[in-house]
């Protein structure tokens, strides 16, 4: 006989916030069934990861001019200060998925994305020797607007995955920069120029992994990636949901 301890259990709990906020398909947005672990079975079958060859330093999928390569043409030149990028998806293919999770609430969809970044990279990143999950920062003036960081709702859904602990009172936005989407290869350099700096210097980490949703040429993760290695950390790895194929 059931005894009633005050404390609804785990599972009749999911099921009643099921009910009330049903689960959507995080690549169409469709109503899916809370067993289908965040996608439709339509998204499901045409969706897939980045697949080898890919580039051993930002992790996009190469071109097939380049399937001899070691790196792609972007990444030969134009040097990275981060170690390894790896990323799920390449970003057309989940756009608007990833604009609804930026722009449109949809927080829920992050734990669809960490999942599928632990099916393809898990046992790679465990022998990262990773300390600490790293989530792009956003402005003070952008977070109180959009009312999340899609970066550290991604990384914590990571860390649940990883078991990694997220720090965020590492590093800081000073400079409330201009959307990087607008702006060409140099442009997006000179503006996240000065955009970080490091609010505590924790002597301990010695390999961080910068998260973030969208990996276009890298000027941002190169920046933070200076800013961390200039003050000790070894290693700075790269996490993100997906990659852009525009090498401009």
């Amino acid at each position: 006989m059931y005894r009633w301890t005050g404390v609804f259990p785990k599972e009749f709990k999911e099921q009643v916030l099921n009910a009330v906020f049903p689960p959507h398909c995080a690549i169409c947005d469709r109503i899916v069934r809370a067993e289908r672990r965040g996608i439709c079975s339509a998204c499901a079958k045409g969706l897939h990861f980045i697949t080898q060859p890919s580039c051993l330093r930002c992790g996009r999928a190469l071109s097939p001019g380049e399937k001899d390569a070691e790196y792609c043409a972007d990444c030969m030149s134009h040097p990275h200060v981060y170690d390894r990028g790896f990323s799920v998806f390449s970003y057309p293919d989940v756009a608007e998925s990833l604009y609804r999770f930026k722009y449109m609430g949809r927080q829920e969809y992050a734990a669809f994305y960490a999942e599928a970044f632990v099916r393809r990279h898990g046992k790679e990143i465990k022998s990262l020797c990773t300390d600490a999950l790293i989530p792009v920062p956003l402005s003070a003036a952008k977070k109180r607007k959009r009312g999340y960081n899609q970066a550290e709702v991604f990384a914590r859904q990571l860390a649940k995955r990883l078991d990694l602990p997220v720090r965020t009172d590492l590093i800081a936005r000073v400079r409330d920069t201009k959307p990087q989407k607008r702006l060409d290869y140099y442009e997006r350099r000179n503006n996240m120029k000065k955009a970080f700096i490091l609010k505590k210097n924790d002597v301990s980490l010695k390999s961080v992994a910068i998260v973030d949703d969208i990996y276009t040429t890298g000027s941002t993760a190169d920046e933070i990636a200076s800013v961390f290695k200039s003050n000790g950390v070894r290693t700075v790895n790269v996490f993100t949901a997906a990659i852009g194929t525009d090498r401009t």
